[in-house]
């Protein structure tokens, strides 16, 4: 059966979590492969909402094992509040979670770390959980891995080592009574997870082998990734469809379809270029409409017309095969809708995002314009019961970045949504 990625195709908060929710009803396995806690996946069920940050957005679906691959970068005392949280409503039993003993651990001192570079001049807005240093700990290869976290004399001689070097970028020594306890709570942690922990790698692979549906779930966008966004402006690690092959240790061969998640319009957090970043009342409007708020930090999103040119790079980075878009409710009433075709820059026109950050932000975007629609589109579950602009609106995204709509969002609820092709189909 197929191994179905998907991805968000912009700058994150895409609707990554309501997607992954829809297809993990018909999959075995749903795999976390990169990030860690600065990915706040909404889920809104019932009227009910459910954020999750590490655990995957497979958790309302009982029947699938979920896992959180070697990729990725691990709080363990927000992990375990998060399980906490998921078990006070009944999900997640014992037995459905298995943790990478690979993937690397945050501690107390990388988000000490983080906070100290976010209050300096020249901060690309980062959620201060401490990502960024994690992953540059694993790549100096000093950093501690959830499978450290149960051996109490590695696990201190791990931390020492990195407080030797933090203590002098923080500007303070820690007490080596903050140290002491700050092992302590580690290793409880490891404690209270090591029935979860084992080799997630193994695992999923033997979930494609046996012929299982297995999806893997993203985090952030394609324009966040380390190699391929908007760099400096980028988060840590690969987000793109080939870090799921890296992040969870399996082959490229393996991956059977790649779906892109969009907004019907583009938002972004924290610092960096958007070339078709709204302003004023119009930005404040949208925002407003769309709930705009992260579901991590729950800052204000900046808010930008649809960008084709930026979604043309995303289906070329990951090999989308189709586009989930969302939010499309949001746009109703806001005609005429603009959709940025390309950039101007120096006098030439770009049909993809410049790759220098400093290129992206004197681009001028060239746009199209298509009519608006009035009428409520949220009961709607097929194309047909579309407004015909909404329809002229997403034929015109699809002719733009040459794949096809796998599904349409028309609101937050599950329900609401129109679905055009099954991933997990033969």
């Amino acid at each position: 059966m197929p191994v179905v990625v998907v991805v968000g195709a912009q700058w994150g908060d895409e609707g990554k979590g309501k997607v992954v929710d829809l297809y993990a009803e018909r999959a075995d396995m749903v795999v976390r492969y990169g990030g860690g806690a600065n990915a706040g996946h909404t889920l809104v069920i019932g009227g009910q909402k459910i954020v999750t940050h590490l655990v995957p957005s497979g958790v309302l679906h009982p029947r699938a094992r979920l896992v959180l691959g070697d990729g990725m970068v691990v709080d363990p005392i927000t992990l375990l509040e998060e399980i906490a949280a998921c078990r006070e409503r009944g999900l997640l039993p014992d037995g459905q979670l298995l943790v990478s003993a690979r993937a690397h651990v945050i501690l107390p001192y990388h988000r000490w770390l983080e906070a100290v570079r976010e209050d300096q001049k020249g901060a690309i807005g980062t959620t201060r959980r401490g990502i960024g240093p994690a992953y540059e700990s694993k790549a100096a290869r000093r950093g501690v891995r959830v499978c450290d976290l149960g051996r109490r004399g590695r696990l201190r001689e791990l931390v020492e080592q990195n407080l030797d070097e933090i203590s002098r970028l923080i500007g303070r020594a820690v007490p080596a009574g903050e140290v002491d306890r700050l092992i302590a709570d580690a290793a409880a942690a490891g404690e209270a997870l090591a029935p979860m922990i084992g080799d997630a790698g193994r695992e999923v692979d033997r979930a494609i082998a046996a012929g299982q549906n297995v999806l893997f779930e993203g985090a952030q966008g394609t324009l966040l990734d380390i190699d391929h966004g908007t760099y400096p402006f980028v988060t840590s690690s690969s987000t793109i469809a080939g870090g799921a092959c890296t992040g969870v240790g399996v082959g490229p061969t393996r991956i059977d379809r790649v779906i892109g998640i969009s907004k019907a319009y583009c938002t972004r957090v924290g610092g960096g270029p958007f070339p078709t970043e709204m302003q004023g009342e119009e930005a404040e409007a949208w925002r407003a409409a769309g709930q705009e708020f992260g579901a991590t930090t729950g800052r204000p999103r900046r808010c930008g017309w649809l960008d084709a040119a930026a979604l043309r790079l995303a289906v070329r980075v990951n090999g989308l095969d189709g586009i989930a878009l969302t939010k499309l409710d949001v746009a109703r009433g806001r005609g005429p809708l603009k959709v940025c075709v390309g950039y101007r820059l120096d006098g030439a026109l770009l049909d993809e995002p410049p790759g220098d950050a400093e290129e992206l932000a004197r681009a001028e975007p060239e746009y199209m314009e298509l009519e608006g629609w009035q009428g409520e589109s949220r009961e709607a579950r097929r194309i047909d019961d579309l407004p015909p602009a909404a329809r002229t609106y997403i034929s015109a995204l699809e002719r733009l970045v040459g794949v096809p709509m796998w599904l349409v969002s028309v609101g937050a609820e599950r329900a609401e949504t129109i679905l055009l092709r099954d991933p997990f189909a033969g």
